[in-house]
């Protein structure tokens, strides 16, 4: 199962392009899930697990995999389903996630499809807001059009990972911090957990979320203030987009506001769980003011304080980020 992830890195070009891969599996049922080929560093079979007393309920065991020790979560009872039952068949998925390295037991993993996001769709609404998805497609297996439904790990990490959202007082800038109460941001992230976490962070300054989940909707909401005559800077101080969106990805994302000269000086950091000197090259490419990586506060805030100093035309203070 190695094998079917060794040309990853060459699969890279796929991003920015508004494409992805996906890695299907099961979790010991006939239904099939997914996550995106790029949070993925490795598949091999259910190695031995070491029990670590007082864990999370959901996390099973620690592997050790060629010298490292890995927290080894089990899927089927993460989301809700009954624990694993471990078989022949089962495999662990190691992922990277927010600068952290975890495994996700798991059934048979079959294949890896490459597909647009255009093919994406968001869960309907009717599933509620408690599901553990980001969203839904259809693969063709068999003859037949299987419906397979993506992940939202940040969630799941987030119900096992204490995230901490307080902000530390040595990154507030005090000279204009006072002055980001009433500002708006945009937030755009498929996951409703991680717009959760910026918009928690954020409040604490006074400001104002905009939230969308997909690109798709985001660029929709952007290019309507243009066609008002709006102008987009004075509407939002700052766009936060995730990299992996239904519809529209944060590249492409990104590729449009740059191209549309009604919004193209609009400040756009790129914020994801996907980490690593590629997404750097990509957001230099696609034109993007920063990239960070989820759930760090202190840095988040940083990047809004950076912006509203570039706006009031002061020049950096001396302070802790």
């Amino acid at each position: 199962m190695t094998n079917i992830l060794d040309s990853v890195d060459q699969r890279t070009q796929l991003v920015g392009q508004n494409r992805l891969e996906l890695l299907i599996f099961q979790l010991n049922t006939s239904q099939f899930f997914a996550i995106n080929v790029f949070k993925v560093k490795e598949v091999v079979k259910l190695p031995h697990l070491n029990i670590l007393p007082g864990s999370h309920p959901s996390v099973c065991g620690v592997a050790n995999i060629r010298g490292t020790s890995i927290p080894v979560i089990d899927l089927r009872s993460a989301i809700g389903m009954r624990s694993m039952e471990k078989n022949d068949e089962c495999n662990i998925i190691i992922t990277e996630y927010n600068r952290t390295i975890q495994a996700f037991l798991v059934g048979q993993v079959m294949n890896i499809v490459n597909m647009t996001w255009k093919d994406i769709q968001a869960p309907p609404e009717q599933v509620g807001p408690n599901n553990y998805l980001t969203a839904i497609t259809k693969i063709e297996r068999d003859g037949m059009q299987r419906l397979v439904s993506i992940l939202d790990v940040e969630k799941v990490l987030a119900e096992i990972i204490n995230y901490n959202i307080q902000i530390s007082d040595e990154v507030l800038d005090k000279t204009i911090v006072n002055q980001l109460h009433g500002r708006k941001i945009l937030i755009v992230d498929d996951s409703s957990t991680a717009r959760g976490q910026i918009r928690d962070t954020l409040s604490q300054l006074g400001i104002e979320v905009i939230e969308a989940n997909d690109g798709m909707k985001a660029l929709t909401l952007l290019k309507g203030w243009c066609d008002e005559g709006k102008t987009v800077t004075n509407e939002i101080l700052m766009m936060f987009t995730d990299a992996e969106m239904p519809e529209m990805d944060g590249y492409k994302l990104t590729h449009e506001v740059r191209n549309d000269p009604r919004m193209n000086d609009l400040f756009i950091a790129l914020n994801t769980s996907l980490s690593g000197s590629f997404n750097e090259a990509m957001v230099e490419k696609v034109g993007c003011n920063r990239f960070i990586s989820k759930f760090q506060p202190d840095v988040l805030v940083d990047v809004v304080q950076e912006r509203l100093r570039e706006v009031l035309g002061h020049a950096p203070t001396s302070h802790s980020s």
